[in-house]
């Protein structure tokens, strides 16, 4: 087994070019231009930009509108209120513009769900090249919103919790009319589906009182979506930071990205290199 040793020790040196590497978010390319402001949004900096913004500040993928001192953001076919910019877990917070915080009975304006954004099926693909995700890291459970469907109904529900008379605010429901309007917080699955019902709406919150398929009253609901979604832009600095790694994280303790590079192990799967330096120096002490 001595040859064994040999190569096994001879490989030791070589594991320490697999180690982790890790990208903090402030080590990211110095930007020169002033933030700009519009409205109570006062941190508009990279990657946003505003229209009216040099053309060399931020990244015209980001681009931001101004108008009545509210900034407004495009997102797929919808204009969206921005409410806040966290530059630490780089999310950004919008609202759907038909949303009105002392009017109950508004609705939103836009469908709008997790299957909008391309890392719903991408997630580990360099192909999906949307501006935004729904996601912070490439994690598909880390969603940063919760959905509500809105169902019109040809009779009433009567049977499901989870289907909330929205009549308390929505002057909508009216047997005349021939239909009833229910809202459910969280993803409509096969089991809750009620025969008569069809989707009218979707739409996101990241409202913390929002908890997946719970129970609320729809004046909660409402509160949720005047607080508004968050979505990232997590690939950009990832990419910025991390090149052509293979994989990014975040650390939402310290608030820095991670690099990680791959290799591959003995039994043919593909670890981080944190494994892979410690199996070879492990094998290296044990033989």
């Amino acid at each position: 087994m001595w040859w064994m040793r040999v190569i096994l020790v001879l490989l030791l040196p070589f594991s320490f070019l697999f180690q982790q590497g890790t990208c903090s978010a402030s080590t990211e390319q110095e930007h020169t231009c002033l933030p700009s402001s519009c409205g109570k949004i006062s941190n508009i900096s990279y990657p946003f930009r505003l229209k009216d913004d040099p053309i060399h500040c931020g990244d015209s993928r980001y681009e931001l509108s101004c108008a009545n001192n509210v900034t407004t953001l495009y997102l797929y076919s919808g204009k969206y209120h921005v409410q806040s910019i966290n530059y630490n877990n780089f999310t950004i917070r919008l609202v759907d513009p038909g949303v009105q915080q002392s009017n109950c009975s508004s609705l939103p304006r836009y469908f709008l769900s997790r299957s909008d954004f391309c890392d719903t099926y991408e997630y580990e693909d360099k192909h999906c090249k949307d501006p935004y995700q729904a996601v912070v890291e490439e994690d598909p459970s880390a969603l940063l919103f919760e959905h509500i469907v809105y169902l019109n109904c040809s009779h009433q529900v009567t049977n499901s919790p989870k289907y909330v008379n929205t009549s308390s605010c929505l002057n909508l429901n009216s047997k005349s009319k021939g239909y009833y309007i229910y809202a459910m917080a969280g993803d409509l699955i096969a089991q809750d589906f009620q025969v008569g019902c069809h989707v009218k709406l979707v739409t996101p919150t990241s409202w913390s009182g929002l908890q997946r398929n719970q129970v609320l009253s729809y004046d909660v609901m409402h509160k949720a979506l005047v607080y508004g979604f968050d979505i990232s832009w997590f690939n950009l600095p990832c990419k910025n930071l991390c090149g052509d790694s293979d994989y990014c994280s975040f650390n939402y303790t310290t608030e820095k990205l991670h690099c990680y590079r791959f290799c591959h192990n003995f039994w043919g799967g593909d670890r981080d290199d944190r494994f892979c330096g410690k199996i070879y120096l492990y094998l290296s002490i044990l033989f």
